[in-house]
């Protein structure tokens, strides 16, 4: 994980064993710090040992802690150049100004989005993309705000001549998951990767051999385990109003649209053809021309 690695240590801090744990809170406590100490003053800091900061290291997909100091030190500068610290952390009162929430949840977004694209591993985006492109069908299955992200993925698919289906009911969900065969591909997307319909429906998916993707913010949960290709994306609470299922809605979008982008690419001519199609069979449906 070369880049999102402070949203990602704050996404997972929770489940963590309590020793690695207080590695976790000292480095969010202070980043900037944390990129200059040492192993073992970081480790002294958190209470633990170098063993404890190293097994941390390897946790997040460093090789050890002079890859995550260089990791660190590359974040937190971009986010100083970005002005990112402008508002963060603070929640969105009932009394504050309207401009000022639209500020701090434009910040925020940005930020999540940010992340989603730092941690996110391009040669696993092009391999679900390369099993979409050569699956007979595909599925995608969520529940509340993630089915409505798979419902969007599903469009955008289906409109460049992807054969597409997303799932928000658990029974329709896993009776098409049950016809699936080696040839196919189901995505399941939840937040916290948690959501007993998704799973049991990549489950049952699995069980016929389709290929699975799991979309999740959590590397460490049973969809993550479950999954064939694992895409993760930054989603943690940024304000008041938008926990954290809420506000993974955008990384999630961008981690799916990544995916529509590497389809489209790898079936250029069909995909250009038939989005040229829809334009024109809609086009009498719009009012007026500018």
């Amino acid at each position: 994980m070369a880049g999102g690695a402070l949203g990602r240590i704050k996404t997972e801090l929770p489940g963590l064993p309590e020793a690695v744990r207080r590695v976790g809170e000292q480095i969010l406590a202070d980043p900037g710090e944390a990129a200059r100490s040492t192993i073992i003053a970081l480790a002294e800091r958190s209470g633990s040992s170098p063993a404890t900061v190293t097994r941390f290291c390897r946790m997040f997909g460093f090789a050890g802690y002079a890859e995550l100091r260089v990791a660190l030190a590359t974040e937190t500068g971009r986010a100083a150049q970005a002005g990112w610290g402008a508002g963060m952390g603070r929640e969105i009162g009932p009394t504050d100004p309207l401009d000022t929430a639209i500020e701090m949840m434009a910040a925020a977004d940005a930020r999540l989005i940010q992340e989603t694209a730092a941690q996110l591993d391009a040669d696993v985006v092009a391999k679900v993309a390369d099993a979409v492109v050569a699956a007979n069908r595909v599925l995608l299955f969520g529940v509340s705000i993630s089915g409505a992200v798979a419902g969007m993925l599903e469009a955008r698919l289906r409109r460049i001549r992807v054969p597409c289906w997303s799932y928000t009911d658990a029974h329709e969900a896993l009776a098409d998951a049950a016809l699936l065969t080696a040839a196919d591909v189901a995505i399941g997307i939840s937040h916290r990767g948690r959501t007993r319909e998704v799973l049991e429906a990549l489950g049952e998916a699995g069980g016929h051999g389709a290929t699975l993707v799991a979309v999740t913010s959590f590397a460490r949960s049973p969809l993550a385990e479950l999954g064939d290709l694992v895409l993760t994306t930054a989603g943690r609470h940024v304000e008041t109003f938008r926990p954290g299922g809420l506000a993974a809605v955008h990384s999630q979008l961008f981690v799916l649209d990544a995916v529509y982008v590497g389809v489209a690419q790898r079936t250029y001519e069909r995909a250009r053809n038939a989005y040229d199609l829809t334009i024109n069979a809609v086009e009498s449906h719009r009012v007026g021309r500018s």
